[in-house]
């Protein structure tokens, strides 16, 4: 039996197309949340999540302030909210100032799902223009976490995963489509 507690996925430009062909590959029996952080500049996540829906396996969902995080359930972080995971399994949403000029911020996410979820939590970095998502990568690896960034060579956009691999390194370093395989065999088995 896995160890794995929760996935979190953070992605910026290019991060739609990325999920797009990860979640896909995603086990639909996967019996772990997937917490996701993208920065879309779109004012409504609703759509996102529509999107989502349709490559999917997983049914996928807006996050909402103290919503229980249930396992097999892929939630997105809302336009214009830091989502942060509480240590009781529950969402919360601030609107704190911009980090890395993001709001949802990765690091934020990340940080306080590495807090809660601690050595169960896997962490994905993808493409992206900016360096959200590098330390909180590194507070999932200080925590015991998972840490897969996407191979900067196959990313539309290398910043945030090369910033990724300075600032945090990463237990794995995958191109795009080997990812979904990587997150399967780490919560499955």
């Amino acid at each position: 039996m896995s160890t794995r507690s929760a996935i979190a996925m953070g992605c910026s430009a290019g991060g739609l197309l990325a999920l797009e062909r990860v979640l896909p590959g995603l086990d639909p029996r996967l019996p772990v949340p997937v917490v996701i952080c993208c920065h879309t500049g779109s004012p409504d996540v609703s759509l996102l999540v529509e999107l989502l829906q349709h490559h999917c396996p997983l049914p996928v969902a807006e996050a909402r302030e103290r919503a229980a995080i249930d396992p097999g359930t892929v939630y997105v972080a809302p336009t214009g909210y830091h989502l942060l995971v509480e240590s009781d399994a529950h969402f919360s949403l601030n609107v704190d100032a911009k980090v890395a000029y993001s709001r949802p911020s990765i690091d934020v996410l990340f940080e306080t799902a590495a807090a809660a979820w601690q050595g169960g939590l896997v962490a994905v970095l993808m493409t992206g223009a900016n360096s959200d998502g590098a330390h909180g990568l590194k507070a999932v690896r200080d925590a015991g976490g998972y840490a897969v960034i996407q191979d900067p060579s196959s990313a539309e956009v290398d910043v945030m995963p090369l910033a990724g691999l300075e600032v945090a390194g990463a237990d794995a370093c995958l191109p795009l489509d080997a990812i979904a395989a990587e997150l399967n065999r780490l919560c499955m088995s």
